[in-house]
């Protein structure tokens, strides 16, 4: 990953690498505060093999610390803004974190201190929003949005971010074990719901970059790719970060997701990418600024995290003139395992084919150490350079999820069930976890789901197994409308069970104002079955709602 980075840094120089809120920072001044991040570490006694966390936003603050880290031989922990004080405590806890990065904003510095005093954490380094803007829209901030700025305590153990760098950034990285050295601890629910740690190295991160930019037919075309999703997510740390680092672009970079703002540097920054998740575009769709919105050099954008409707897909396409294709992976694959070609339509309702060094095959569901019988579906396991070293502290947890065939390969089990056609195009039928039991019968939510995003009034849905006295399970169906719709569960659950089998017939379809999201922006099917089952409070449900 340093080598990575110096070489880029080194081929693009004065050109910009970061276009943040109109305030451009080129390639050579990040590189010079990477090097400003390592000896500000160095000299406060860190060091190779310590784990240093981020804490942060989509902000210039960002990739300083990130290359920083990496250049002092030390190891990058991801960590949500959107954590709670015990999430964050947790994760420094069982990372061993030392010293995390944050931001003086009301969001999260409050967190940040909490955690420095009930933790084992040394040290935060807290940067400032304003600093990083343009000089006019940080006088702006200054005077209108202190409200949104967190008082730095005067401790020792609190270091600005601006100290920290103030040096003169004479660093040279120690030696790095690329296919041993943990680049990156992510931090991920896994197939069981608990957190785990996936162990990165600096080969796996660097080889899923390259194996991105691979599938690029022009790469040599102008790159301005809109950095909206967190960086701290592992999607846009390879598809936004370390692959536009290694093709020589420029991140268009946002806080936050806003579709507004998000579709105002569409135009004015002349983005020509959008990694981003379904609910996304969506929204984008959804903005009444979308007919104004200048497309003219969007070339691609790749969709991840959760299934892309074809509906969605259809419509994103002819509002933008861009291709919209899908892709997939994993925390514990760096990113991206598998996506559908550029060049040409690919196969919608697949997640494509394997990137190249990259291996997907099916074992059995129940034994994976078996194939699945002809014709039946399988659980997707992969093998290439971007897959994880194991689980940090948890040799148990890698038990269960590598098997090893009979040539010593090491397969990762995903705990997505798959089939794979003759051309090499991956579906996803569903996830191993979400399966619903209705009477000794498997149904898989997202074939129910699929049907519901036909229907032309459904924005988004969820299916979950809810407790049923005679079947054991049922399915039960959650959705959202477009706007303008006017539908009843009732009337969308007589238009569904006709078109599905007996045992996949729903026993209701809800009709809802909203549905849970996670951290970037994707159906929370796990936060649902909390709601309904587990004795949280539902969101609201919209007057149409039938149970």
């Amino acid at each position: 990953m340093v080598e990575m980075f110096d070489a880029a840094c080194a081929r693009g120089g004065p050109k910009p690498l970061i276009d943040f809120m109109g305030r451009h920072y080129s390639y050579a001044e990040t590189l010079d505060g990477a090097n400003r991040v390592a000896r500000g570490l160095a000299d406060l006694g860190y060091g190779p093999g310590d784990r240093i966390g981020l804490f942060l936003p989509n902000t210039p603050h960002y990739l300083a610390a990130y290359y920083g880290i990496l250049k002092l031989g030390a190891t990058v922990v991801n960590f949500s803004p959107l954590y709670t004080v015990a999430e964050l405590e947790h994760q420094v806890e069982d990372s061993g974190t030392k010293l995390i990065f944050t931001l003086s904003a009301q969001a999260l510095l409050p967190t940040a201190l909490k955690v420095l005093e009930g933790s084992s954490l040394e040290r935060l380094v807290v940067g400032s929003v304003a600093g990083a803007l343009p000089i006019g829209k940080s006088i702006l901030y200054r005077l209108f949005k202190q409200a949104e700025v967190a008082a730095k305590p005067n401790d020792p153990r609190i270091i600005a971010f601006s100290r920290l760098i103030h040096n003169r950034g004479k660093f040279t990285s120690p030696p790095i074990d690329a296919a041993n050295d943990v680049a990156l601890i992510q931090y991920t629910g896994g197939t069981t719901g608990t957190p785990k740690g996936a162990m990165l190295t600096h080969q796996n991160m660097s080889a899923n970059a390259r194996q991105v930019v691979a599938l690029d037919p022009q790469p040599d075309s102008p790159d301005r790719i809109l950095g909206v999703l967190p960086l701290f997510h592992v999607f846009a740390n390879t598809c936004v970060l370390n692959r536009t680092v290694v093709n020589g672009g420029c991140i268009v970079m946002l806080p936050r997701f806003n579709a507004a703002q998000a579709l105002a540097a569409i135009s004015s920054a002349k983005v020509t990418a959008i990694p981003g998740v379904p609910t996304m575009y969506q929204a984008l769709l959804d903005h009444p600024k979308l007919a104004e919105t200048d497309f003219s050099n969007l070339r691609v954008c790749i969709s991840g995290g959760a299934p892309l409707s074809a509906e969605l897909k259809a419509r994103f396409e002819a509002a933008t003139g861009a291709k919209l294709i899908e892709g997939y992976g994993l925390s514990e694959s760096s990113g991206v395992v598998a996506a559908n070609p550029y060049a040409n339509a690919g196969k919608p309702g697949t997640i494509g084919q394997p990137l190249p060094a990259t291996r997907i095959r099916l074992v059995d569901k129940e034994d994976p150490a078996q194939d699945p019988s002809p014709g039946e579906p399988g659980e997707i396991v992969l093998a290439g350079p971007q897959i994880m070293k194991g689980y940090w502290n948890r040799p148990d947890a890698d038990d269960g999820v590598f098997v090893t065939d009979a040539e010593g390969v090491r397969w990762l089990r995903t705990g997505d069930v798959g089939r794979i056609d003759e051309d090499g195009f991956v579906a996803i039928v569903d996830r191993l976890k979400d399966m619903i039991a209705v009477g000794g019968f498997k149904v898989f939510p997202s074939q129910i789901e699929a049907l519901l995003y036909k229907h032309g009034a459904v924005k988004e849905t969820l299916v979950i197994g809810v407790p049923d006295t005679y079947r054991g399970e049922a399915p039960r169906a959650y959705v959202t409308l477009n706007e303008g719709a006017s539908v009843t569960g009732d009337e969308l659950r007589d238009w569904l069970n006709p078109q599905l089998g007996k045992h996949e017939r729903v026993d209701a379809v809800v009709v809802r104002d909203t549905l849970p999201k996670t951290m970037i922006g994707k159906l929370s099917r796990k936060d649902l079955i909390a709601e309904v089952l587990g004795g949280a409070t539902p969101a609201p449900a919209a007057a149409a709602t039938t149970a």
